[in-house]
């Protein structure tokens, strides 16, 4: 018995970890793969829980050796899915999402082309950069790159299988 395995991808400040939360809570049938980065802690993140976080040696050593499933560079942080873990679960018939970008939506589809992709949309750019202002830790040159870097992402949106545009979370859910 062999489980699934869902990519839930989406730009920056688009809802995406919050719509993850969220249908975790509803489904205890899907595990959250936890991802690897390099990227600092966030207020009230934990280690283990939203990421497991290293420094740059050690993730580099880590993908040296093969240990990622995918791993891309975002915003200057690394991000990475550990392979080991989601083959194990997978072959033990669990279904695993992964909360990943694009770029290794593209990487996991080469491995596991039986893979569900879902793409997860702000209802505008407008809304999306408001969306990051109010998270309150972001400069204005940080916002705007990333913004910028959310048009090229989305254009990607048409490698996913379905699409979920968060414009109210309660429905985003039930889509």
């Amino acid at each position: 018995m062999t489980g699934n395995l869902f990519i839930v991808a989406a730009p920056s400040g688009a809802g995406k970890t919050t719509l993850v939360k969220m249908l975790l809570e509803r489904d205890s049938g899907i595990q959250l793969s936890v991802s690897y980065t390099t990227r600092a802690p966030r207020q009230g993140e934990v280690n283990g829980r939203e990421y497991h976080f290293i420094d740059v040696p050690a993730f580099l050593a880590m993908r040296e050796r093969g240990e990622f499933l995918e791993s891309a560079e975002v915003h200057g942080n690394h991000y990475g899915t550990s392979r080991v873990w989601i083959e194990e679960r997978m072959a033990a018939g669990q279904d695993i999402l992964l909360e990943i970008d694009w770029q290794g939506a593209q990487q996991v589809r080469r491995l596991f082309p039986g893979c569900i992709g879902i793409f997860v949309l702000p209802p505008s750019v407008e809304e999306l950069e408001r969306r990051l202002q109010g998270r309150g830790q972001d400069s204005a040159d940080i916002i705007a790159r990333r913004v910028a870097a959310a048009l090229t992402e989305m254009r990607h949106v048409g490698e996913f299988e379905y699409v979920i545009i968060n414009n109210k979370l309660p429905e985003a859910i039930e889509d």
